[in-house]
C-alpha cells in the first residue's frame, strides 16, 4: 500500500478500506458455475454414491429374499444398512456445513439427495432383515 492510500484511509476514517473487503465477501457468496467441482459438491457426490451402492445392495437382497428364502439376503441387507448409514451421514454433514443455498457451491442439493438415498438403502436393508427374522421364527 502506498503512502497516499494510507493518508486517504486516515482522512476518510478507514471507510475506503471497507470497499475491497465487501467486494471479497460478495465474490465469495456469488453463485458458482454448475461445472465447478467444489469440495462440498465432491463430498455430496461421495455420499450419494455410497448410498446408491447400499440401495442397490438392498434391492438385490430384497429380490433374493423373495425368490429363494429370507435367509439368503442377509449379507446384502447388512451392506445396505452400513452403506446407507454412511451415505446419509456424509450427506447430513454436507447439509450441516453448507453456508448457502442451491448454486452456491456448497453441495447442499447433493447432500439432501445423499440423505434421501441413504435412508432408502437403510429401509431396504431393514426390510430384508425383518423378513429374515420372521422366517427364522416360523421355520
Amino acid at each position: 500500500m502506498s503512502v497516499r492510500h494510507l493518508l486517504a484511509a486516515a482522512v476518510l476514517g478507514g471507510h475506503g478500506l471497507a470497499a475491497p473487503a465487501a467486494a471479497r465477501v460478495s465474490a465469495l457468496l456469488a453463485p458458482v458455475s454448475s461445472y465447478t467441482m467444489t469440495p462440498g459438491r465432491v463430498w455430496a457426490m461421495v455420499g450419494t454414491l455410497i448410498g446408491l451402492v447400499g440401495a442397490v445392495a438392498g434391492g438385490r437382497a430384497l429380490t433374493r429374499a423373495r425368490r429363494a428364502g429370507a435367509g439368503d439376503g442377509r449379507r446384502g441387507a447388512v451392506v445396505a444398512l452400513v452403506a446407507g448409514l454412511v451415505g446419509a451421514a456424509v450427506g447430513g454433514m454436507v447439509v450441516a456445513a453448507a453456508e448457502g443455498g442451491p448454486s452456491t457451491g456448497y453441495g447442499i442439493v447433493g447432500g439432501f439427495i445423499a440423505l434421501l438415498i441413504g435412508v432408502i438403502a437403510m429401509v431396504l436393508g431393514g426390510l430384508v432383515l425383518n423378513r429374515a427374522r420372521r422366517a427364522d421364527r416360523v421355520g
